[in-house]
């Protein structure tokens, strides 16, 4: 008690106790809150002059109680069964506790309980302190798996299951485990060693013919280098520049004669090799390229010259030290006469490492990431290669010493040699998917395992728990399995693919790179922050993941060019629409489009709150496709009267690139969501089913939420009805919490690959895990 004496006169005096302890606990108490209860005090008609002037005392500012009177009036207070909701009931019950005939006016209850709102002191809010095992809203949401985990693996696994299987069985032997390297050199040679390991498995060649040891197999590849990417990336990047890059050049590009001779070699790594086609002063405009290949019809040669120093092949991997050949992307020159960019087999050095002569090789030293890859700049000066070492599938020089292709546009020829090697704009993306899926596995089991906080009188609360928790990491979570089926829909185009709808697919290629490592490089940045000081401790591999992909969005082309790729291509088909069509059909159209927009702008749609239309896959689809075929008009629209009004359609280009960037992105998200939406009614397991329901509309809602302000200026919805997706993301991103555990689960990522600190099961949960993923082999 403050003072026996006086309670023992007057037990009475209590019911000032909680709000006493309450206004002293956090050591300070306010000059407001001090009048607020010497009010209180002074209206007290039952109190005598001098139990009001020594209650004035107690609750003077400059007079705070010792820590020890605290911690006993606590004990005090909850010494007593509290059912109470507000501290004005619980002193009545602290004096009864000492006369159990105490009872107070109904007008002094009321100052009271009118002085604890005038304080701040919320009712119920106020005597949780006072309770034991305070239970919230917050504080009981747990991680449920209400599918089953293994049947989900083997569906994002598809047909490759038993591949990817094997893949995550070798890569979490000893042999690769994750160390720390005492010197770039050590690095190096390490990411050298785990891929010869791999070629010795069969991995490097599997999309190669079987007469070099390969499987034929281009889409096992694919997923051979994406569980490859659950491991060290410096490994996956050599893995695609030497099986990827240098191999799939010669075996796109060359001829039966190129397969033959070089293609076992390299896959077994016998032959490790570069992929030259980056210059110093041309990055993505690969045409602009400087370096010559001059033929000599009398010598039946090529010579490889780098003419100035913007010419030098830069940031080649393998090119520092592994390389002994190289695909050298060079213009041919035949008497003077420059015949355009072509492919060729250079040596650059001998089995022994010694550099041939006329090569120059300078290492590129170390890099914000992925240091195991030996990257280099290469000069030429005057490099002799025999005739049959052009890769000749689509131009060649004959016996004559002419110029020769099947096709014979420069432009198409230029554009099908490059469309053979979209295959790189497959790999990265799917590579930098796999990097995000360990992330948000990190930060996901890491947010589940941590508590902090909590409500008074209760425990702490997982951080996962916390909505601000959920929105950083559950739309991401759902982005990650819709990018899985959009990278599978483009994975299956392109295996697929015609000459008809070749360009369609390389901007599809070029898009979902660009959107998907852009996405990564803000994924793993979130999980990062998500995981606190945590996440940049270099053990719980964030960092790693980080740094390791920053490239990713401007490997096989920087992100904005290639975007900007996307919307041409898209105003080229929108173009071609309208050329095929006669006056009555665009005339159809054009109603068509009207009625569409009256349909969809219709006041009742723009404003509907319905939470069965809001999560309605059919309006999600239609904002997107409504979307992307406005901004796409829009833009033509601009183009058209910029050259209309004289620029040059060079200008008019430039000045609606951002307007560009809008079309690809648009369109990229459309496709996304679209496969998403298949791959969820194709499934026949109900919970899955409902699982992934809730992902595709979390998807489709929180990238509506992303853009509405666009959705705003057009009018296709009103505030109301953003502000109403809002709280359904919200309430989304607290449902799939329920099974983020799981969903990430079903990656079936090795818990050697994860290896975060932070993220490692306990060793009950980790049986189970590992089950889980295998049961399905």
């Amino acid at each position: 008690m403050i003072h026996s004496d006086i309670f023992q006169d007057n037990p009475k005096l209590s019911i000032f106790l909680p709000i006493y302890y309450t206004l002293w606990a956090d050591s300070v108490m306010t000059t407001t809150e001090s009048k607020e209860v010497e009010a209180l005090i002074h209206r007290q008609y039952w109190l005598s002059a001098e139990e009001k002037e020594w209650l004035f005392e107690q609750f003077n500012p400059s007079n705070p109680p010792k820590p020890k009177l605290l911690k006993n009036l606590r004990k005090e207070i909850k010494s007593i069964p509290i059912e109470q909701e507000s501290l004005t009931a619980i002193g009545v019950a602290l004096a009864q506790k000492y006369q159990s005939d105490v009872s107070y006016p109904q007008d002094v209850m009321a100052d009271f309980e009118f002085t604890e709102q005038a304080l701040g002191l919320l009712g119920k809010e106020a005597s949780y302190s006072f309770k034991s095992g305070h239970e919230t809203i917050t504080n009981v949401q747990h991680a449920e798996q209400n599918f089953n985990v293994s049947a989900l693996t083997a569906l994002l696994d598809g047909s490759h299951a038993e591949l990817i299987h094997r893949v995550k069985t070798v890569i979490s032997d000893h042999a690769f485990a994750f160390r720390e390297f005492e010197s770039l050199q050590d690095q190096r040679e390490q990411t050298l060693l785990w891929c010869q390991e791999l070629a010795k498995q069969g991995f490097g060649a599997w999309a190669f013919p079987k007469f070099a040891d390969g499987k034929d197999d281009m889409e096992g590849y694919f997923a051979i280098m994406e569980t490859l990417s659950y491991h060290d990336l410096s490994m996956v990047i050599k893995f695609g520049v030497q099986f990827g890059l240098w191999g799939m050049s010669i075996f796109f590009l060359g001829t039966e004669k190129h397969h033959r001779k070089y293609l076992k070699d390299v896959g077994s790594l016998k032959l490790p090799g570069c992929f030259a086609m980056t210059e110093t002063g041309h990055g993505s405009n690969v045409r602009g390229l400087e370096t010559t290949a001059t033929y000599n019809h009398e010598k039946k040669t090529f010579t490889i010259h780098t003419p100035n120093p913007d010419a030098r092949k830069e940031y080649i991997g393998n090119a520092a030290l592994h390389g002994q050949k190289a695909t050298v992307f060079a213009k041919l020159i035949i008497d003077g006469e420059d015949f355009g960019v072509n492919a060729f087999i250079v040596p650059l050095r001998d089995a022994e490492g010694n550099l041939v002569s006329g090569v120059r090789i300078e290492d590129c030293g170390r890099k914000m990431g992925l240091n195991g890859v030996d990257n280099g700049v290469i000069y030429f000066d005057q490099v002799d290669i025999p005739q049959e070492d052009m890769l000749d599938r689509f131009s060649s020089v004959n016996e004559a010493g002419e110029f020769e292709s099947p096709i014979s546009s420069d432009n198409r020829r230029f554009f099908t040699m490059l469309g053979t090697l979209v295959g790189g704009r497959i790999g990265i993306p799917r590579s930098a998917l796999a990097a995000t899926k360990t992330g948000l596995t990190i930060a996901i089991r890491h947010g589940e395992k941590r508590k902090q906080f909590g409500p008074e009188g209760g425990e702490e609360a997982p951080i996962l728990n916390y909505r601000m928790h959920q929105r950083r990491l559950m739309p991401p979570l759902a982005t990650s399995y819709a990018l899985h089926f959009g990278l599978r829909y483009l994975t299956d185009r392109f295996l697929k693919r015609s000459e008809e709808d070749a360009q369609e697919i390389e901007a599809l290629a070029a898009g979902l790179k660009a959107y998907t490592t852009w996405f990564t490089t803000a994924t793993l940045q979130e999980c990062r922050e998500a995981c606190g000081g945590k996440g940049y401790l270099s053990e719980n591999r964030i960092d790693a993941l980080k740094n390791d992909t920053d490239v990713y969005t401007t490997f096989e082309g920087d992100n904005v060019v290639l975007m900007q790729l996307v919307a041409k291509n898209r105003l080229t088909e929108f173009r071609q629409e309208f050329s095929d069509m006669n006056m009555f059909t665009i005339f159809n159209y054009v109603t068509h489009q009207a009625k569409t927009s009256i349909t969809e702008k219709n006041p009742l749609i723009v404003r509907n709150t319905d939470k069965e239309h809001l999560l309605d896959m059919d309006f999600h689809l239609s904002a997107f496709r409504y979307r992307e075929r406005a901004i796409l008009t829009s833009a033509a629209r601009r183009i058209k009267r910029h050259i209309d009004e004289g620029m040059d359609s060079f200008d008019a280009f430039n000045v609606v690139q951002h307007h560009l960037l809008n079309v690809g992105q648009a369109y990229i998200e459309r496709i996304i969501l679209e496969e998403f939406q298949a791959a969820v009614k194709e499934t026949a397991d109900e919970g899955i089913k409902a699982a992934l329901t809730q992902l595709c509309q979390l998807f489709a809602l929180y990238t509506i939420e992303k853009n509405r302000g666009w959705y705003l200026e057009q009018g296709y919805m009103e505030g109301v009805k953003t502000k109403a997706i809002r709280k359904e993301v919200n309430q989304l991103c607290w449902e799939v919490r329920k099974n983020a555990l799981a969903l990430t689960d079903a990656f079936a990522i090795p818990e050697s690959c994860i290896a975060a600190p932070i993220a490692r099961r306990n060793r009950g949960s980790e049986g189970k895990v590992f089950k889980a993923t295998d049961e399905h082999r």
